[in-house]
């Protein structure tokens, strides 16, 4: 174990900027509207405002965990928060919607060195069998972030304008920096043989991949530009990953080098298996939000901060629960805990689907948001700690840097297949009670307010849609059931101290294996 004294400290200082960097993936869904006006911007230049934080949030993933490893994962945190909180002021500042959409570029890069390290510092300052209740607050903090992005982003809009949604981050970015600095140690180091080969591949392999999901709807899944496709870009980037698999594969046999992503992570069933969980976590609740916040605006006339509100029992009890259930699984097997807040967070959805009709009482959708807060606290803390308890330390920040991946695809995923089922309900249900053909109603059709008369069939195509995400996550579930028992802990990472500053030791970087 890298021998930190005070590991709690450590980990509520990444706390702040990992809450930080996941709020902005929502909090500026309540702004385009204030931001399309205040700019004199057109809708697809703000969707890409969006667009282009988290691609450039989810292709650098698996390098930046592996700089991590290479360069020391506090150096790296630090310096991804300065670059966030710069670029967050510039995006304040910003004064047409291309200079914010490149200031956001920036600040998901920013992002993307920023959060495997956190995940990377945890695995290595606790234990394996004391990392669950650390998980558990790292967990809760994924959450919770995504709800809080909404809520924040409505009272700073509606109080202060929009660009306060990015100043905030400004003086939360300064203390994070600064406990950071103090708190966080400076870990041993590893010299890896960094494998630029691999790089580049993982890099345009990621960005066709996740590009061609994310703008897919937006170019009808069909041409970009002269022979470019939506299809095309997606096939292409599952090629140049599967030459990524390959060459990280046969690298170290021709030549002696060190993948980028040792495959060697696999081995480990529970990794692989907890991988593949996470992608449906990000996958549901990328989804199911955005159904669930049409019905409440579009046919119960909420604003969007009364819509973001409905979530609250889902945050406080996710936020109050989950460091108690990390606690819990440094003593049981955890796979029982997360299957069952996985089957959980199906069973919630499955009631929002229920309820969605356009008489229900608008309380009753709090009983719901209350399972699904129950249901979070079951599963990011437990699949988190799966996910990373046999990961040697050396290779902490390669396995984040995957895990943060995966979870990253699953929201691309989910955001990309909500609103093309979406599309495909709305054109289905609303048709048919407007009397109009096919294809032609939506509810831009009605410059934005539904006629009463068609707020049946609009619930009804919101509740079917909800089912996708419902059914994804009973998936996860069943993935959780084959998690293996957890082995007991013997000399866990015994190779190693922290570097002078961290407890203060004095040891020379571990020698690349």
């Amino acid at each position: 174990m890298e021998n930190v004294a005070r590991p709690w400290p450590a980990l509520w200082s990444l706390v702040i900027g990992f809450f930080m960097i996941l709020i902005d993936t929502t909090i500026v869904s309540v702004a385009n509207p204030r931001i399309m006006e205040g700019l004199n911007a057109d809708i697809n230049s703000v969707i890409w405002v969006t667009s282009a934080y988290l691609l450039a949030y989810a292709v650098p993933l698996l390098i930046t965990g592996r700089l991590g490893d290479r360069f020391g994962p506090k150096r790296l945190y630090l310096t991804g928060l300065v670059v966030f909180t710069l670029a967050s002021l510039w995006c304040g500042l910003s004064g047409d919607v291309q200079t914010l959409i490149l200031a956001r570029v920036v600040q998901g890069f920013g992002a993307a060195i920023m959060a495997p390290q956190t995940m990377a510092v945890i695995t290595r300052i606790f234990p394996p069998d004391r990392r669950g209740a650390a998980m558990g607050i790292w967990g809760a903090t994924a959450g919770v972030a995504t709800l809080v992005g909404p809520i924040l982003g409505g009272v700073l809009v509606d109080g202060l304008g929009w660009a306060w949604i990015f100043f905030i981050n400004v003086p939360v970015g300064i203390a994070g920096f600064i406990l950071a600095l103090r708190y966080v140690p400076s870990l041993t180091t590893h010299p890896h043989k960094f494998d630029i080969p691999g790089v580049l591949l993982s890099a345009v392999g990621l960005f066709l991949l996740v590009f061609g999901i994310q703008e897919g709807e937006t170019y009808n899944w069909g041409t970009i530009t002269g022979p470019i496709t939506v299809w095309g870009l997606i096939i292409a980037g599952v090629v140049v990953l599967a030459g990524f698999v390959a060459w990280q594969r046969f690298n170290p046999k021709f030549n002696g080098g060190e993948p980028l992503l040792p495959l060697s992570l696999f081995r480990d069933r529970n990794f692989s298996l907890a991988n593949l969980g996470i992608t449906t976590v990000g996958f549901t609740v990328t989804a199911f939000s955005l159904p669930l916040i049409f019905y409440y605006q579009v046919v119960r006339g909420l604003t969007p901060t009364q819509s973001a509100l409905m979530m609250i029992p889902m945050a406080l009890i996710s936020g109050g629960l989950a460091p108690v259930v990390g606690k819990i699984i440094d003593r049981v097997n955890p796979k029982y805990i997360t299957a069952g807040g996985l089957a959980l967070m199906s069973v919630a959805l499955f009631w929002n689907s229920a309820l969605m009709r356009p008489d229900t009482p608008i309380w009753l959708f709090l009983l719901p948001s209350a399972v699904l807060g129950f249901a979070n606290a079951g599963i990011w803390a437990p699949l988190s700690s799966t996910a990373t308890r046999n990961l040697p330390p050396r290779q902490a920040g390669a396995g984040a840097g995957v895990y943060n991946t995966t979870r990253q695809i699953g929201a691309v995923l989910g955001s990309a297949a909500i609103a093309v089922l979406m599309q495909s309900r709305l054109a289905a249900e609303l048709p048919a009670a407007a009397g109009a053909p096919a294809g032609e109603a939506s509810p831009m059709s009605f410059g934005g307010q539904l006629p009463e008369a068609l707020h049946e069939a609009f619930s009804t195509a919101m509740a079917q849609s909800i089912m996708l995400p419902a059914a994804v996550i009973v998936l996860g579930a069943a993935v959780a059931l084959f998690f293996a028992k957890p082995k007991p802990v013997e000399n866990w990472g015994g190779s190693g101290a922290p570097e002078s500053g961290a407890a203060g030791a004095n040891s020379a970087p571990a020698k690349s294996a």
